[in-house]
């Protein structure tokens, strides 16, 4: 085996693990947000507490969304698939008929699935930054919070970040260490999505250059038998 398919090998496993760490995070910051955020959160104002409600009106969820779709690709189609199409590649190098033509096309079937999954990728980073950064900073206008009776709070768009972010400038009663603990997930997953585009980059990058020096190969030898049988 190549170092340049061991090279593959290695950064489709990479892909795997990055991919997993970026569904882990996102998983668990719905998983909070269903069982914690909706109780929603006790403030102090003016003397008195008020119930805030643990999501506002508009909560932007699309770029999670995203994310999620980006990780589920690479682990599925270019991590689980890579491991079945790489091998079965091996599998039909020496055979012939119609499972060996099976095999094959599962691979080129795999590697025209790279950039597009690449691309989606890069998208999900670009998209979530921009949104994530388009609203930092926003903060909550506790008068107006104070009087909502629990109502989600209505005015603006939020991300997850910059939400949990902004209730943390509130006078919490409690809840304080458990909203900075996820909203460093929430951050996680945002940031983890620099070294899954790294990584991913480097696994498509080694696919292409694998398959094209194959292919290279391939034609070498075959034009060395062609001068070996003409040389009889």
């Amino acid at each position: 085996m190549s170092r340049l398919s061991l090279a593959l090998k290695a950064a489709v496993g990479l892909l795997m693990v990055e991919s997993i760490i970026e569904l882990s995070f996102v998983s668990s910051m719905v998983a909070w947000l269903h069982r914690r955020a909706s109780q929603g959160f006790t403030v102090h104002y003016s003397g008195s507490t008020y119930l805030l409600a643990g999501e506002p009106l508009n909560l932007m969820v699309d770029q999670g969304h995203t994310s999620n779709g980006a990780a589920g690709t690479a682990f599925v189609i270019i991590g689980l698939g890579g491991i079945l199409g790489l091998w079965l590649r091996s599998w039909s190098r020496n055979k012939s008929g119609g499972a060996a033509t099976f095999g094959r096309s599962i691979y080129y079937l795999w590697l025209s699935f790279n950039i597009p999954a690449f691309l989606l990728t890069t998208g999900a980073l670009a998209y979530v930054f921009a949104v994530t950064n388009a609203h930092e900073g926003q903060t909550i206008d506790a008068a107006l919070a104070a009087g909502l009776n629990g109502h989600k709070y209505p005015l603006g768009y939020w991300t997850p970040q910059n939400w949990f972010s902004a209730v943390l400038g509130l006078d919490l009663v409690d809840a304080r260490d458990d909203i900075q603990s996820h909203l460093s997930v929430m951050r996680g997953w945002q940031y983890n999505l620099i070294p899954m585009f790294i990584v991913q980059l480097g696994e498509t990058v080694l696919a292409l250059w694998e398959f094209f020096d194959m292919r290279r190969q391939a034609k070498a030898t075959t034009h060395d038998e062609f001068i070996a049988r003409s040389g009889k």
